[in-house]
C-alpha cells in the first residue's frame, strides 16, 4: 500500500500482487494442513489435489490451479520488469533512427547505408510507428522496453540475407505484442533470443504470422538445445496425459492445453526445419505423427461425453497428406469416421460426437485453432452421412464407390480411435485395393479424373503450377495410384500405405516401370515437393515457379507410358 502512495506502484498492481499474496499465503497453509508437515509443493495425489481446492473454497482442483496460475502469470511479470538487468544506455546514437524527432528522408537515407533497399518504405513505417497512438499510450516501463527492442532488431536484420523483409516481419510482431508487458519484459531480459527471433523472421514469413498469432511460443526461443532437437513423440504423449489429466473435469481447459501443445510443437518442428534439421519426408513424418495424436486426444476428450460406454467403438480415418504421411504445417486434415455398435441409437450419437470432434478441430478460440478439416471423403461425399458404420463403409466401397474413391484410399490409413476397427478397416481396404480391375476401364477412368482436375484448375500463365499442370504432383501421385490399382491384385505389398517415392520404388523392383525412370520421378517428386514447402514458408498461395527451374519429361514419359 505505501509503495502506491509513493507511485512507486500503481494501485492496480498493488492491488493483484496483493491478492496473489493472501492466495498464496492461505494456499501454503492448507498445504501444510495436509500432512502436518513444513511443504510448499503441490501434492502428486489427485485425492489430496481435490482437498486442496476444497479447503481452499473451489469446486475442484482445476479451478484452483486455473486461478493459482493466473496469480503467477501477474507476480512473474512484475518481477520481470522491476528486476530488470538490462542497464539504460547512456548514449542512445545507436538508436537514433528510433529515439527523437529524425523524420522519413533522414531516416531513409540512414536505412539505406545499413543496407536496406526498400528504405523509403521501411522508414515510413517507423515513424508511423513511433508516431502512433498505440505506441504514445503505453506505460512508460514497455515504452522503454520497445525502445530498446526496436534498434536492436534494426541493426539484426540488417545483417540478415533478406533485411526488407525481416524488419516489417518484426515490427509486425513487436507492435502485436506491445500492450502485454510480459513479452516485451522477456524480449528485453533474453538478449541471446533476438538473434534467433531476427532468423526466424528473415527466413519465413508463415514462421513470422504463426509467432504474431502465436506470442506465447516466444518462450520457445529461450533454450536452443530444446528446440533443435527432435521430438520424442512417447515422452511428448506421456507429457500431455499429464497435463490432461489436471484439468480432467474441465473440456474447454484440456482443449486449450492441446492447441497449446500443439502449437508449441509445430513451432518446434517449424525451428528445427528453418535451420535444415530435417530433410522433408521426416518433417512430414513429425508432422503427421503430431495429427494422430492430437486426434486420438480429442477423440477421447469427446467422447467421454456420450450416452454410450466409454471408450466409445469409433475411429478416425486419414486420408489425403495425413493418410499418406505427407502432412504439412498448415495443410487440411482428411479425414471420415467410422463406428461398430449395435446399439439402437448408435448413428444418431456417433453421428453428434463426429460433429464434436470436427468442431473441436476447427473451431477457432483466444488460443488459436488446432486444424482445417476436409470430410468430403466419406462415402456419398459431402451430402453423405457424416458417419458410417463398418458394414456400411465396406459395402459402398464395394458396390457404389468411383474409381477416384478407389484411387483415395490408397492413401486412407486407420489413424485414432477403437484399435479393432481400425485392424478391420485395413483388412477392407486391403481386400478392395486387391480386387482384380480391367486396366482399361481403369485407364479411362484415372485419365478422365485428371482431366477434370485440370480443367477445374486452369492455368493461363507462363509459370508452372507445381501441384496441379501436367507433369506435377496430382500426375506423380495419380501414376502411383495407378499401379497400385491395377497390380495390387497379384502384388498385395503395393497396399502398403507407405508413400509415394517408396510405392514407385517398388513397383520398379517388381518390373512394373523401368528402374530409371522411377527413380527419376522420385527425384522429381522430392524437388516438388521441396519447392511447395519453400514457396509456402513465405505465404505464396499458389504453388507456381519458373518453368526453367526444374524439368518435368520423366513424369511426362512414365504417364505416357502407364496412361497413354
Amino acid at each position: 500500500q505505501r509503495l502506491a502512495e509513493l507511485n512507486l506502484l500503481t494501485p492496480e498492481i498493488v492491488a493483484q500482487l496483493s491478492q496473489a499474496y493472501i492466495f498464496l499465503r492461505n494456499l501454503e497453509h492448507r498445504l501444510q494442513y495436509l500432512d502436518d508437515q513444513q511443504t510448499q509443493d503441490i501434492p502428486d495425489n489427485a485425492l489430496d489435489q481435490e482437498i486442496l481446492a476444497t479447503g481452499m473454497g473451489y469446486e475442484n482442483y482445476a479451478a484452483m490451479l486455473a486461478q493459482l496460475n493466473n496469480h503467477r502469470q501477474i507476480v512473474s511479470t512484475q518481477f520481470a520488469l522491476i528486476f530488470s538487468t538490462q542497464e539504460e544506455p547512456d548514449d542512445l546514437a545507436d538508436g537514433a533512427l528510433w529515439h527523437g524527432n529524425m523524420q522519413v528522408p533522414e531516416m531513409t537515407e540512414i536505412l539505406l547505408q545499413l543496407g536496406y533497399s526498400d528504405s523509403h518504405a521501411l522508414a515510413e513505417r517507423l515513424v508511423q510507428i513511433r508516431s502512433s497512438g498505440r505506441y504514445r499510450q503505453l506505460p512508460a516501463p514497455s515504452q522503454r522496453r520497445l525502445d530498446k527492442l526496436i534498434p536492436q532488431f534494426i541493426a539484426l536484420c540488417a545483417a540478415t540475407s533478406n533485411a526488407d523483409q525481416a524488419l516489417p516481419r518484426v515490427l509486425k510482431l513487436l507492435e502485436n505484442i506491445s500492450r502485454r508487458a510480459s513479452y516485451l519484459s522477456f524480449l528485453a531480459e533474453y538478449p541471446q533470443v533476438l538473434p534467433r527471433l531476427t532468423n526466424i523472421a528473415s527466413a519465413s514469413e508463415w514462421a513470422s504470422e504463426y509467432l504474431v498469432q502465436h506470442p506465447i511460443l516466444l518462450d520457445e526461443l529461450l533454450d536452443a538445445r530444446e528446440i533443435y532437437r527432435a521430438p520424442d513423440w512417447a515422452a511428448l504423449r506421456a507429457e500431455l496425459q499429464t497435463e490432461l489429466a489436471q484439468h480432467a473435469d474441465d473440456m474447454e481447459q484440456q482443449m486449450d492445453a492441446l492447441r497449446r501443445f500443439q502449437h508449441g510443437q509445430v513451432f518446434h518442428l517449424l525451428a528445427m526445419d528453418l535451420q535444415s534439421l530435417l530433410t522433408l519426408e521426416i518433417l512430414s513424418d513429425h508432422l503427421s505423427d503430431l495429427a494422430d495424436l492430437i486426434l486420438d486426444n480429442v477423440l477421447k476428450i469427446c467422447g467421454q461425453n456420450t450416452s454410450l460406454p466409454y471408450p466409445p467403438k469409433f475411429s478416425i480415418i486419414a486420408y489425403g497428406k495425413l493418410g499418406g504421411r505427407e502432412l504439412g504445417y498448415a495443410a487440411d486434415l482428411d479425414i471420415i469416421f467410422l463406428y461398430q455398435d449395435d446399439h439402437p441409437d448408435a448413428a444418431q450419437i456417433y453421428a453428434r460426437l463426429a460433429q464434436r470432434i470436427n468442431s473441436a478441430l476447427s473451431s477457432y478460440t483466444a488460443s488459436g485453432r488446432l486444424y482445417e478439416t476436409d470430410l468430403r471423403l466419406r462415402p456419398n461425399g459431402a451430402s453423405g452421412l457424416l458417419v458410417s458404420s463398418l458394414e456400411a463403409f465396406e459395402q459402398y466401397q464395394n458396390k457404389e464407390a468411383w474409381v477416384w474413391e478407389q484411387q483415395a484410399l490408397t492413401r486412407a490409413r486407420f489413424c485414432a480411435g477403437d484399435q479393432s476397427i481400425g485392424e478391420k478397416f485395413e483388412a477392407i481396404r486391403n481386400a478392395l485395393l486387391c480386387k482384380p480391375r480391367d486396366e482399361n476401364i481403369l485407364r479411362a477412368e484415372v485419365i478422365k479424373m485428371r482431366q477434370k482436375m485440370l480443367d477445374a484448375h486452369r492455368n493461363d500463365s507462363d509459370l508452372f503450377d507445381l501441384k496441379q499442370d501436367r507433369g506435377g504432383m496430382v500426375d506423380i501421385e495419380f501414376i502411383v495410384q495407378f499401379l497400385v490399382l491395377a497390380h495390387a491384385h497379384k502384388h498385395p505389398e503395393l497396399t502398403k500405405n507407405s508413400g509415394n517415392i517408396a510405392l514407385l520404388t517398388r513397383a520398379a523392383e517388381l518390373n512394373l516401370i523401368a528402374k530409371e525412370i522411377a527413380q527419376a520421378v522420385c527425384d522429381i517428386y522430392r524437388a516438388e515437393r521441396a519447392l511447395q514447402h519453400k514457396l509456402r514458408l513465405n505465404n505464396e498461395s499458389a504453388s507456381r515457379i519458373s518453368k526453367d527451374q526444374i524439368s518435368v519429361e520423366p513424369v511426362l514419359t512414365l504417364w505416357q507410358k502407364l496412361l497413354g
